[in-house]
């Protein structure tokens, strides 16, 4: 895990409201694929994400989902409830010129992340139609992608406060 020195945190007077968003087959982080995925659950990411969230004085909700419109539904509702985005779209990543839309179509900064480094991978999950309309994209540090993002987010929201 990362290890954060930041002189602001849970001091700040209003805490910043973090959206993680996990696409299809998420839910099944752990048990799925363990040499690709690893063996850490998406309960376990939540957990540790949501604890660090709180540490630098966000708060922080979660969604899995393996339908495209209820991931795209809540991207669009970010825009009225969330200062950041994290989002793994997951295969949709490769897929979903609606994600991406969706994406481009708020003003909240998203961050894209990928356990896996899709760019050793297979040749179809190098293209990210995401990665046009996010702010950034992090991949292959596994669960430590998501604290990344946060961290990322964090410094990129306080800076245009």
């Amino acid at each position: 895990m990362y290890e954060l020195v930041t002189t602001y945190g849970v001091d700040d007077d209003m805490p910043h409201r973090l959206l993680v968003l996990n696409g299809p087959n998420l839910n099944l982080l752990g048990e799925r694929e363990p040499a690709v995925y690893g063996t850490t659950t998406l309960a376990q990411i939540e957990a540790f994400v949501r604890d660090e969230a709180t540490a630098l004085g966000w708060t922080a909700e979660f969604l899995q989902t393996n339908h495209e419109g209820v991931l795209i539904d809540a991207i669009h509702a970010a825009r009225e409830t969330a200062d950041g985005v994290i989002l793994n779209p997951s295969a949709l990543t490769h897929t979903s010129i609606a994600v991406r839309d969706a994406v481009g179509a708020i003003p909240v900064p998203v961050i894209e992340v990928h356990l896996t480094n899709v760019h050793r991978r297979e040749p179809y999950r190098r293209i990210s139609y995401v990665a046009e309309t996010a702010a950034a994209t992090i991949s292959g540090a596994g669960p430590d992608s998501y604290l990344a993002a946060l961290y990322l987010l964090d410094r990129r929201v306080r800076a245009a406060a």
